[in-house]
């Protein structure tokens, strides 16, 4: 039946009623008048438009579920061993010496990664890390001798560097796309961050709320099992590459003075924690000091998000240069608030504001490490930096408790300042022999007949 192309009009009871039966045409809500398209649905942020990669939720929760015990250890370890020996000296001890033995494996570890793949050496690399903290857990429960828990703590030193393995991910989805590359760095320094500030508290809360082995036994569950959802993600694996094709990447051009600057860089994390504590401690605050250094690592996470999220200028090189400078600058401001004011409160201040130099620097240094580490050798070169920064962290805590202790805590932030001057000596010495370099290759002469 045709419909009438006019409204009709009839009545019932009392009331009037008007059927319109013509066509309806679109119209704009606002303005009746405007005949603009509707507005187009707002681009994602570089972070969605990162997570939508096919199959990086995936790995990435798993990544972030083993990360998470990285910063859960140590502080468990502590607290459980001084809590049953009463003893910090023999706590440090042995968690020095599981730090020495990270230090001395994890390349080989990571050496297998890249030879074999990553699903086939992490999981029984991980295996054998937990049967260490269990056997710590036991060692310490039972009241074994203290040689036990030395040899226990140092199994450990098999895990794996997920941090590494996750950025060896990104490289292979990615491909050659720098601008997306740099925001997989700065995500991926952001988790590093927010793990260490989480673990620390996460861990102190377990272990004093429940008993001292929580902390450890949690950590244990949360890291095999983000290893085997990480490891199950075979589709985002890198290839394994033949061996011999490359150079170790501690021989590559340009990566020795990375690792210098990283040694120097974890000189700067280690003495800065145990200068904070120490300074909490005279100041009658010794609790309060996870919060502060919490608030540090803040900082740094909230800078690394926005760093990736914002327009790069220059070379990598450069605003490694001048990412290394600020954080150095920065510094001083802990020193400042510490000597200036002696509150609390105001060098928590100081170490927000420090700490926001950290992860563009470590962003920009990790970005260098993967160009300039060899085809097929990503895994051991990421976790020779790492090697770096626990060699420095092991060196700037030793240097930054005896200033404390021989001195004063107020004085021992020279120590950081002092290791971030050294890092910013060895980059400004390497961007020079760079310079050098490329000048010299763009300047020699050329063999060939004359015109």
């Amino acid at each position: 039946m045709p419909q009438p192309d006019r409204p009709m009009f009839t009545t019932t009871a009392d009331a009037l009623v008007i059927a319109d039966f013509s066509p309806r045409r679109p119209r704009n809500t606002r303005n009746p008048r405007s005949t603009r398209s509707p507005r187009a649905p707002r681009d994602p942020g570089p972070y969605r438009r990162l997570l939508a990669t096919p199959g990086a939720r995936a790995f990435t929760i798993g990544n972030l579920f083993a990360r998470l015990p990285m910063g859960m250890f140590s502080v468990s370890a502590v607290v459980m061993i001084a809590g049953t020996r009463g003893s910090y000296a023999l706590a440090g001890a042995v968690t020095a010496t599981g730090l020495a033995a990270t230090a001395g494996v994890a390349p080989w570890t990571a050496r297998l990664v890249d030879r074999h793949g990553q699903a086939k050496i992490a999981v029984p690399a991980t295996a054998l890390a937990a049967l260490g903290s269990l056997a710590l857990v036991l060692c310490v429960r039972l009241g074994a001798p203290a040689w036990t828990l030395f040899v226990s703590y140092a199994a450990t030193a098999t895990t794996p560097n997920l941090g590494g393995m996750s950025r060896a991910r990104w490289a292979h989805l990615l491909g050659g796309d720098e601008k997306s590359l740099h925001v997989a760095n700065s995500f991926e320094q952001a988790v590093d961050e927010a793990c260490f500030m989480l673990g620390p508290v996460l861990a102190a809360f377990l272990c004093t709320a429940f008993f001292p082995e929580a902390g450890t036994l949690v950590g244990v569950v949360l890291l095999v099992t983000g290893v085997l959802v990480f490891a199950a993600q075979r589709s985002t694996e890198p290839p394994v590459r033949k061996r011999g094709l490359s150079k170790a990447p501690f021989r590559a051009p340009g990566i020795p003075p990375l690792l210098a600057v990283c040694l120097a860089m974890g000189a700067v994390f280690g003495s800065m924690e145990v200068v904070t504590i120490a300074f909490a401690d005279a100041q009658g605050h010794r609790s309060a000091a996870g919060v502060v250094l919490a608030l540090q690592a803040a900082g740094s996470c909230a800078a690394g998000l926005v760093y990736g999220a914002i327009r790069r200028t220059g070379s990598a090189e450069d605003r490694y240069v001048w990412c290394i400078a600020a954080m150095t600058t920065l510094l001083t401001l802990p020193l400042l608030a510490a000597s200036v004011t002696g509150s609390l409160l105001a060098l928590a201040a100081a170490l927000l504001i420090a700490g926001m130099a950290t992860a563009p620097t470590m962003v920009t240094g990790m970005t260098l490490v993967q160009r300039r580490t060899p085809p097929g050798r990503l895994n051991e070169g990421m976790t020779l930096a790492v090697t770096g920064l626990l060699g420095g962290i092991a060196c700037g805590s030793a240097a930054g408790g005896w200033t404390a202790e021989h001195i004063s805590p107020t004085a021992a932030y020279g120590v950081p300042i002092t290791a971030a001057a050294a890092a910013l000596m060895t980059a400004l010495a390497s961007a020079g022999r760079s310079s050098t370099s490329r000048t010299r290759l763009t300047t020699a002469p050329r063999s060939g007949p004359r015109p």
